[in-house]
Parts: C-alpha cells; structure tokens; sequence
C-alpha cells in the first residue's frame, strides 16, 4: 500500500487523500499526455491543496527518487524518463514530443508511450545525429549500443549528470576512443536491444496508479534478469530505494 504523507508534513487542509503513488501518477500522465511537466500551480488546484503543501508533497517524494525538481523553482525538472527541460534525446510521434533523459531513459519513454515513434540523437553527445525507428514495438536500426559509465550506486549522487553520460554509440571501439577523448571511466556496454528489453520491464509500472519506487533488491533482481552483471549495476546491500 502506497504511504500517505504525514498530515503533520503537509500542515493544511487536505480535500483528498495525497500519496505518493497518486502524485507521481498524476505528474506522469501529464507528461505522456501533454509533453510537459504540471506546473506546481496546476498540482495544486488539481488536488486541492495550496502550493505549499504540493512543494513539501513533492520534495517528499523526491526523497524518494520519485522526482527531480529544479533546486531554486521546486517546480518538476525531470521524473524518469521524461525530462521538463532539454536534452540530448528527442523522442516524437505524429505531433508530440518529448525529451528522454539518456538512453536508457528515452526507451523507457517509448515503451511507456506504446506507440509508433523515433529518437533522434547524437552520437557520443557530439555531432553525428543518428534517428532511431520503434515500430510496432521493435527496434528498426538495431546497431547501436548504450554505454553506462557511472556506477549505479553513485547515480544519485547528481542524477542529471549520469543520465548526461548514457548515450549511444555505434560500437565499442567507438567508445574506448570517445573515453580516451573525453577523460572518461569506461563502464558498462549494451546492444539498444538489450537496454531496449530492460527499459520496457524497468518502467513498465510508472505509469500505475499504484507505483512504488523499487526497492534496492528488486532493482538488483532486475538487473540480474536482463544480463546486466558489470560492475556498474552492482548496488549497496543496504534497505532503500533505488
């Protein structure tokens, strides 16, 4: 069952029951449907509730990884995958668009999104663009890969900056060169299709009424089930969310 927040914590009249799983339920369905985060102004009139208590609501949750809010605004920065602000991910269909965070994050969009669609890129974060097909549920160009240099454990550290770093790239050597240009720690490679895979189990809940953030033990035992067994993806043995 989803936790209520503390009436202490929210210290004002509440007209209907907010939880974190109904918060982030509501954020997420604005993004996949309006391709943009709710203001702080519309949260409030849709759950009643003044503006400061949607602030202390959603810092509450992301205290829990739920959400990432601009530091001065509080208003919705990023709640994975989709991110209020611009990238290097442009995932659009038919009239819509939004931005994915990283790789990893813009298929975990596309699968949320369910629909026919392209992410438009580049490569290594520099100039080549590349465009990537899902139709039908399936990867047109499968050639590409998704490299993971920073450590799970740590990609909350400054969770915008990890996601900065996991991008695409047409092979491995292609990588090694990238790290050596760069100055940057080689990690974790996977073909699109194998994070593809992952990314529709990782964020096949987010958008449920009901979703929880996993735990550090079901993160792990995800992991473990798509083959993601490099070093990156090993997490502490301690509680808590990931």
């Amino acid at each position: 069952m989803a936790a209520k927040f503390s009436l202490n914590e929210l210290n004002d009249e509440i007209s209907m029951v907010l939880t974190q799983s109904r918060l982030h339920y509501e954020v997420m369905k604005h993004f996949i449907e309006h391709a943009k985060a709710p203001s702080i102004d519309k949260l409030s009139v849709l759950f009643g509730l003044n503006e400061d208590c949607i602030i202390k609501a959603l810092k509450l949750l992301q205290a829990e990884h739920g959400v990432v809010l601009h530091p001065v605004s509080n208003e919705v920065w990023v709640m994975h995958p989709f991110s209020a602000a611009p990238t290097n991910f442009w995932i659009k269909s038919d009239d819509k668009g939004w931005w994915g965070n990283c790789a990893w994050c813009a298929l975990g969009a596309a699968a949320l999104l369910d629909r026919n669609l392209t992410i438009t890129t580049t490569l290594g974060g520099e100039s080549k663009q590349v465009v990537i097909e899902i139709i039908n549920g399936r990867i047109a160009n499968k050639h590409l890969y998704v490299h993971f240099p920073i450590p799970m454990k740590k990609a909350w550290d400054n969770v915008i900056y990890t996601c900065s770093t996991m991008l695409m790239f047409e092979s491995e050597s292609d990588i090694d060169a990238w790290c050596e240009r760069h100055n940057m720690h080689k990690g974790d490679v996977q073909p699109i299709e194998q994070v593809w895979a992952f990314s529709k189990a990782w964020y096949g809940r987010h958008l449920s009424p009901d979703w929880v953030k996993w735990t550090v033990q079901e993160a792990t035992e995800i992991f473990e089930r798509f083959g993601l067994t490099h070093s990156v993806w090993k997490l502490p043995s301690e509680g808590g969310r990931f």
